[in-house]
């Protein structure tokens, strides 16, 4: 049993590492069918990865051993974030780790060494990159905690798994999961890097975040960095599934309830790939200095969440 649990445990990692380029070119390939362009299949992110994986690595001069090692602890923190997420099943060993503070402390190092990497060579647009990461995330972290603790605050735990199970034991609409639920998908486009926040698609250099600590890199660096960011992408959309819409998941480690969950969380992640590609559609990139107003929104409509918890809900 513990065996075939560790081995669930792995499969599910690698769920991740293999879905996640297939759900970013489903967001593209909807993206594309709604714009009326045929737009690139979706297995064109994976050929980008393995194409990159391929080339030669090219690393400036004046670039610092730490350069060289961010993309290795940027995509093995993400990975690690990412595995510990319940993604097929909850009943797993990882889930004894699955704890959302875990969760943010990975992603927050991932962040930490991508930062000091695009300003270690000394580009103007590696440090505007930089700035612009921190004061982003300086705002949507205290969102993503509140918005979780809004749903911890009745399961009782930090605990992911905890959580889903809560949410399948107790399967009422209640008002702090709807905010806690609006909260987390303002805190996920902008963690991801997503209209109306970010243009993952562009190098202008007033709109440029993410693209613009990861100019300088190349090759097999860029591969992992690209790899990475596919993976946090669905990091929070298996995050939205699984904690608000938690049907399908395996509470179980057998072969049948993890095919049901596979089918389950591919299902839903369609949805909302789908629903992501609609708003980038019809919305446009915001001034860089309304983010704080976005990610403000999110903070308040999960503190909103956790006052109508403690007011409505909790008291009896």
């Amino acid at each position: 049993m513990n065996t075939a649990g560790i081995a669930f445990s792995v499969l599910q990692g690698l769920a991740y590492v293999l879905l996640a380029p297939l759900l970013l070119g489903w967001v593209g390939k909807v993206k594309a069918t709604l714009q009326n362009r045929r737009g690139a299949g979706v297995l064109q992110p994976a050929r980008n990865v393995y194409k990159l994986l391929g080339k030669e690595t090219r690393v400036a001069h004046t670039a610092s051993p730490l350069f060289r090692i961010t993309p290795y602890v940027v995509f093995v923190a993400t990975l690690l974030a990412a595995a510990i997420v319940p993604l097929l099943a909850t009943n797993l060993p990882s889930a004894a780790v699955a704890d959302i503070i875990v969760v943010a402390g990975l992603l927050g190092l991932a962040r930490f060494f991508l930062a000091l990497a695009g300003m270690d060579v000394g580009t103007a647009f590696g440090g505007m990159g930089a700035s612009r990461e921190m004061m982003v995330s300086s705002f949507a972290e205290p969102a993503l905690l509140m918005a979780v603790f809004t749903l911890a605050w009745s399961a009782h735990s930090t605990n992911l798994a905890g959580i889903i199970d809560h949410q399948l034991s107790d399967a009422r609409l209640l008002p702090s999961m709807l905010f806690a639920l609006a909260s987390l998908v303002l805190v996920a486009v902008a963690e991801t890097g997503r209209i109306p926040v970010d243009n993952p698609s562009t190098h202008l250099e007033l709109t440029m975040i993410h693209e613009a600590m990861i100019l300088e890199y190349s090759g097999r660096h860029l591969a992992l960095l690209e790899w990475a960011a596919q993976i946090r992408l669905m990091l929070y959309g298996a995050l939205i599934a699984n904690i608000f819409f938690p049907w399908g998941i395996a509470t179980r480690p057998s072969l049948l309830a993890l095919a049901m969950g596979m089918a389950a969380i591919v299902g839903k992640l369609l949805i909302l790939g789908a629903g992501l590609a609609l708003s980038e559609t019809v919305a446009a990139k915001m001034r860089f200095f309304k983010t704080p107003i976005f990610l403000s929104l999110a903070f308040l409509l999960a503190l909103i969440g956790l006052l109508s918890h403690v007011i409505l809900e909790s008291g009896g």
